[in-house]
């Protein structure tokens, strides 16, 4: 309870954004956290290739042991308004946060310029606490 965690998706192309889709099929946050950390421990199971077809049915093996059904998922990735709803936090990011790169890690709205290791990131956040 003394950190608080928030995802805020950053799609750099179509197969991140319909990972992220799927992860958002969840109502539950943590189940959408624990599928965030799946996707990005397998990221280069399901991350390759040009094939979008391809990509979605890795992403979809992945999320199947989150609890999600293939229909659910299916629904989930053929809804525009979340689609839209993505790219659209995406561009407002970038505007107030002056996103160049992903992952951009921000700590009581100030940008973490550190090196990305979790060492010294876990340094930084128990000085503030």
């Amino acid at each position: 309870g003394l950190v608080k965690f928030e995802h805020h998706s950053f799609p750099l192309d179509l197969a991140a954004l319909n990972a992220e889709i799927i992860i958002r099929c969840h109502t539950d946050n943590n189940k959408k956290f624990q599928l965030l950390g799946e996707i990005y421990k397998k990221q280069s199971q399901w991350a390759v290739g040009s094939d979008i077809n391809v990509i979605n049915e890795s992403i979809k093996k992945i999320a199947l042991d989150s609890g999600l059904s293939n229909n659910k998922m299916d629904d989930c990735l053929n809804n525009e308004i979340a689609q839209d709803e993505i790219l659209n936090e995406r561009i407002e990011a970038q505007k107030k946060y002056k996103i160049k790169s992903t992952p951009t890690i921000y700590i009581n709205e100030k940008q973490y310029e550190g090196k990305h290791e979790y060492k010294l990131f876990k340094k930084k956040i128990e000085k503030l606490l």
